[in-house]
């Protein structure tokens, strides 16, 4: 009978780590990135008994044992957040840190932000966010040389519209272009009639103010533009920045039809850009960098590196969101959208995927599992009172 009280110790040791186990995956019903967990159960062992006792004979169990808790890694429930850090993986995988030691974890909560040093880390504790290079090598993810987009001179600038030919001057005022320094100078165009001497040619001239910079023809034919003077090449060389070479295409959407005397002819656009600080940081669905400039320009940087972990069982939680893997075989590391790793998709968090029904079914198993355990312990502790009151009564 003592043994049936160990046999029901057992059985509230065990119980009693598996409330444990529920309490922790409640409590995290709200943590991005956790993944619920469950507890394992297995009979302890079992003892011969005497053969000379018929009633003994065969294997008897000796109570309950509790193994290690296996994970649940099913993808929890999005949650839009607007944040540009914040990313989650819509399928397999694994974002990739490093702590300070320089050990790889890994984590499906995606809680990024750039440091002081502008370097990405995890919200939590601060580890780097791992990206990987064209030849496979782990690096982090840095904003050095990319805080600032330098201004580009212009090169090209395109016009669309009508010059009527009954009109006789046509005067764009402000056609604005960049120089390589990001300064803004605008030229005005001057377009007159060479008809009727010159019927369907244009005479263009360029000016910075009172300074003529260029002259040229614009012949049309049918009332499009001749290729071979649809374009007015020539170096512009504002005071004190190096000269810009220029191109003023009239090739494509210029015409010029009898319109009366107003023409339509304006800037279409020009390629060149000022300098511009960065304004926003985010990742597009292949997880990489894509980086925003208070000058409307856009870039592309690193990518991030995905873990995926063939064998489930080889990790094993650290806490704060991060999982540790004790077999480094088993993890290959790969790009988000390329072949098996999942999309990266920003301004959410993967939520919990703890199932709150499941843990309160749980629960009553397990309340009720812990209270036949401890009735098993009364029982036997009766019949042995029982045993002491007839040695007593002797």
């Amino acid at each position: 009978m003592l043994d049936s009280i160990y046999i029901g110790l057992t059985g509230l040791l065990g119980y009693s780590r598996g409330l444990k186990v529920i309490s922790n995956n409640v409590a995290n019903l709200n943590t991005p990135g956790f993944k619920s967990s469950q507890l394992q159960f297995a009979n302890l062992f079992y003892a011969n008994g005497d053969s000379k006792d018929t009633f003994s004979k065969g294997s008897i169990g000796l109570g309950l044992n509790t193994l290690s808790t296996s994970l649940n890694f099913r993808q929890g429930e999005f949650k839009q957040t607007g944040g540009s850090l914040d990313l989650a993986i819509d399928g397999e995988g694994m974002f990739v840190v490093r702590d300070d030691a320089g050990v790889l974890r890994y984590t499906r909560a995606g809680q990024f932000e750039f440091n002081s040093d502008g370097i990405l880390v995890n919200r939590s504790d601060g580890s780097h966010v791992m990206a990987m290079d064209s030849t496979g090598q782990l690096t982090e993810i840095r904003l050095d040389g990319l805080r600032n987009n330098a201004a580009k001179a212009t090169s090209n600038v395109t016009f669309r519209g009508n010059l009527s030919n009954d009109g006789t001057t046509h005067v764009l005022g402000s056609v604005q272009v960049i120089d390589a320094l990001g300064g803004q100078h605008n030229l005005s165009v001057t377009f007159t009639n060479g008809s009727p001497a010159n019927p369907g040619q244009w005479a263009v001239k360029v000016a910075d103010g009172t300074t003529t910079v260029a002259t040229g023809n614009i012949n049309f034919v049918n009332g499009l533009p001749d290729p071979a003077t649809s374009t007015l090449s020539f170096t512009y060389s504002p005071a004190g920045v190096a000269a810009v070479p220029l191109n003023f295409d009239f090739s494509t959407d210029v015409t010029s039809f009898a319109a009366g005397t107003t023409s339509t002819l304006a800037l279409n656009k020009q390629d060149g850009f000022t300098s511009g600080a960065l304004t926003s940081a985010g990742f597009d669905a292949q997880g990489r960098l894509k980086l925003e400039y208070a000058n409307g320009q856009s870039t592309t940087g690193m990518q991030l590196a995905i873990a995926r972990v063939d064998n489930l069982d080889a990790l094993e939680p650290l806490g704060g969101n991060l999982f540790g893997s004790r077999n480094k075989s088993a993890t290959r590391m790969g790009f988000a959208g390329a072949d098996s790793f999942g999309k990266v998709s920003s301004g959410i968090v993967e939520l919990s995927n703890v199932d709150l029904s499941q843990e309160f079914s749980d629960l009553i198993i397990t309340q009720r599992g812990y209270q036949a355990a401890s009735q098993i312990v009364s029982t036997a502790n009766e019949m042995i009172q029982v045993v002491f009151d007839m040695k007593a009564r002797r």
